[in-house]
């Protein structure tokens, strides 16, 4: 389970990276606008728009992928593992307590337990 979660923190690290990386490749709105009248991106690998939809594409996969492993985090830490049953689906059989435990027991529920006094006073926690 621990290889898991490390994959997991792995592949969400790098996500983030990616998503940040992409983000700040990515040309504003008003950056069209000089690629409309002739400004070179026309030229670029991917065309003048070709790019962009790249970009935008790979930028909500990586952005897909930071949310699925972030909802895995968060699945794999709330996971908290039943009790088994046994092998023959019988309830676990308790532990058998020492003779000397229940006279302990017995002494220490007739104590009354008290709650410490809390004083708000200035100096009332400085022994004396």
């Amino acid at each position: 389970m621990l290889y898991l979660k490390t994959l997991i923190i792995v592949v969400q690290l790098l996500s983030a990276l990616g998503v940040i990386g992409l983000v700040l490749l990515q040309h504003g709105k008003g950056a069209d606008m000089g690629a409309a009248f002739g400004s070179g991106a026309s030229g670029s690998l991917f065309g003048a728009t070709g790019s962009a939809n790249f970009l935008s594409r790979t930028t909500a996969v990586l952005a897909a992928i930071f949310f699925i492993t972030t909802l895995a985090l968060t699945y794999l830490g709330s996971y908290k593992p039943q009790v088994s049953a046994g092998v023959l689906g019988n309830a676990p059989v308790p532990v058998p307590v020492p003779a000397s435990a229940p006279a302990a027991a017995a002494s220490a529920a007739a104590a009354p337990v008290f709650a410490p006094v809390v004083s708000s006073a200035p100096g009332a926690d400085v022994p004396k």
